[in-house]
């Protein structure tokens, strides 16, 4: 074993560092891209149901990771856990295989959307471009991210630090804006139809609420780099249920603020072709001086939630690899800086190359690819946990088990089903190429199912 690889990663992340990087994840990209998108799902403030629908989903999905990321304290989050509860040398294998193989895709996808948003704010910077030339603004960020992330974990605690600051001070700018020019008329502008569910609205809501998740997607962040917390038992469970509650009500209050000041049926009737939804609200308010020099501070929670979803991904194809189930080279640690670089280096200039998909797109397909695996695979790996390793130590509990294990379960469902059949069919397509490829590499290297192995 090279030198390199013997490099233990420091712990170094605290509640503080972890909520940060959680809450970066969550705050940076979301609610300033898909406002929109969302009034126009259900066709008025009623939308936000979506993101009622999600935070009910997230919580419940919450304390699963809690509980998971609480007893197995080590980077790569989902793949651990998949591992570890279905049996490393069996089926655990097999679905830790899936996770990375769905993972290089829906990981870099998601990247992607927040340089997708990095491109449509740059329009008020630079209104002369054409979108072709913002979207490679995007990518050439996603490349930046790269650079800053080439260090030692404690620098990167710092300027994580930093970026949460600038984070929550431009939620705080657009809360009290819409604060003080508040319209409720505008707000609770409720078509005549709004309450009225049939079969179309039920999808409607599928679709809200898919949306709403996607703003909420972070909250697990932490339990990547599990190997580089500190107590990771307290820590790690604590900053999950944290993000979600306060990053759940700055939700409520940025959404309010917008649509109490701009009217929801001017957003949808724009979407695509209006400056973005904050610049809107900004040149309202104050004008186009103050809206572009707040399109600055956007730009930062972008680049922030860039920051905090890259640290965390970059470390799943490494405990992978280091746990003998991908490629060894992306199980290499820097010789003197000791991270993962191979992995960085490869998600990130991947999801740099997917910022020219569209954004819905890009949402729809990198939930519908983790659901199955991801999600809901790791909810069975709970349930496996408890029932085959109970004297494993669990320093975090999950609360009223197991209700809130079967309520994810049934919330990953709803959406699945609910999504387009199209973007569900090459969501089932990647996977069945992956437990193919799972097979021919199993059989290349005389490993489980075509070798009899005594499962751990």
């Amino acid at each position: 074993m090279k030198q390199a690889d013997a490099i233990a990663p420091d712990r170094r992340f605290g509640l503080l560092q972890a909520t940060a990087l959680n809450m970066s994840n969550m705050l940076g990209a979301g609610p300033f891209i898909t406002i929109p998108a969302l009034m126009a799902t259900m066709g008025g403030p009623q939308s936000m149901l979506g993101w009622g629908v999600a935070l009910i989903l997230a919580l419940a999905d919450g304390l699963v990771w809690s509980e998971l990321g609480a007893a197995l304290q080590k980077s790569g989050g989902s793949y651990v856990y998949l591992r570890e509860g279905y049996g490393r040398e069996k089926w655990g294998r097999f679905m830790g295989f899936l996770f990375i193989w769905q993972f290089i895709l829906s990981g870099p996808l998601e990247l992607a959307t927040a340089y997708v948003g990095v491109a449509q704010y740059l329009q008020s910077l630079w209104p002369q471009s054409s979108e072709l030339a913002r979207l490679s603004a995007g990518a050439v960020v996603g490349l930046m991210m790269i650079v800053l992330l080439y260090r030692r974990i404690e620098s990167i605690g710092s300027i994580m630090m930093t970026l949460w600051a600038g984070v929550l001070l431009a939620m705080a700018v657009v809360i009290w804006t819409g604060v003080r020019n508040f319209d409720a008329k505008l707000a609770f502008d409720f078509p005549a139809d709004a309450w009225s569910f049939d079969v179309t609205k039920w999808v409607a809501l599928g679709a809200a609420a898919r949306i709403g998740m996607y703003d909420y997607l972070g909250y697990y962040d932490i339990c990547f780099i599990g190997d580089e917390v500190k107590q990771p038992g307290r820590v790690i469970p604590r900053a999950v249920m944290l993000s979600l509650v306060l990053v759940a009500l700055i939700y409520f209050a940025v959404n309010l603020s917008i649509i109490g000041v701009v009217p929801w049926r001017e957003l949808v009737s724009t979407e695509g072709v209006s400056e973005p939804v904050v610049t809107i609200m900004m040149t309202k308010v104050y004008g186009s001086g103050f809206a572009q020099l707040f399109t600055l501070l956007v730009l930062w929670t972008m680049v922030a939630c860039c920051f905090a979803m890259l640290l965390g991904y970059s470390r799943i194809p490494y405990a992978a690899a280091r746990d003998g189930s991908f490629f060894k080279v992306f199980g290499r640690l820097h010789a003197s800086l000791g991270f993962p670089h191979v992995s960085l280096i490869v998600i990130g200039v991947v999801s740099a190359a997917a910022t020219f998909v569209k954004l819905g797109t890009l949402i729809d397909a990198l939930l519908t690819t983790r659901i199955v695996v991801q999600f809901a695979g790791q909810i069975g790996a709970l349930v496996l946990l408890r029932r085959m390793k109970p004297e494993l130590e669990r320093p975090f509990r999950m609360w009223l088990y197991p209700l809130p294990a079967l309520l994810a379960l049934a919330g990953w469902t709803y959406l699945l089903v609910t999504t387009d059949r199209t973007l569900v069919g090459y969501g089932m397509a990647a996977l069945l190429a992956g437990a193919l490829a799972f097979l021919a590499w199993s059989w290349k290297m005389r490993t489980w199912p075509f070798l009899k192995v005594k499962d751990a």
